[in-house]
């Protein structure tokens, strides 16, 4: 049975290993998926926010961005492909052991979700 995740995350770290720099990437990232508040203050899009997750800055995307914005959707996996950045399905935690599997083409990891 195959398990559809809500989210993707996209991880600081390349196919071959190397962590991904700069180390505010993520933010970065996320930023331009962010917009002001009423208070003035910037905050991220409900469907994009940067997490660090065993030590690895990484980018969860809501699965719903890809219907309520294309084209941002695009641009996120379009920059995960460009720096060959690895994309697991879920926020569940990394395992060396975990075999990789396919999302559009990229790496994913896939186990079940941590509760």
């Amino acid at each position: 049975m195959s398990i559809k995740f809500e989210e993707l995350v996209i991880l600081g770290m390349t196919i071959s290993g190397s962590k991904f720099r700069p180390g505010d990437w993520a933010e970065r990232l996320c930023g331009c998926l962010s917009e002001f508040g009423a208070d003035q203050r910037i905050a991220y899009s409900p469907y994009v926010k940067p997490i660090v997750s065993d030590g690895i800055k990484c980018v969860v995307v809501n699965r719903l961005l890809e219907n309520l914005d294309p084209n941002a959707y695009a641009f996120l996996m379009s920059f995960a492909a460009d720096n060959e950045l690895r994309i697991r399905e879920g926020r569940h935690a990394l395992r060396p052991e975990d075999t990789g599997n396919s999302v559009s083409g990229r790496s994913v990891k896939t186990k079940s979700p941590q509760l």
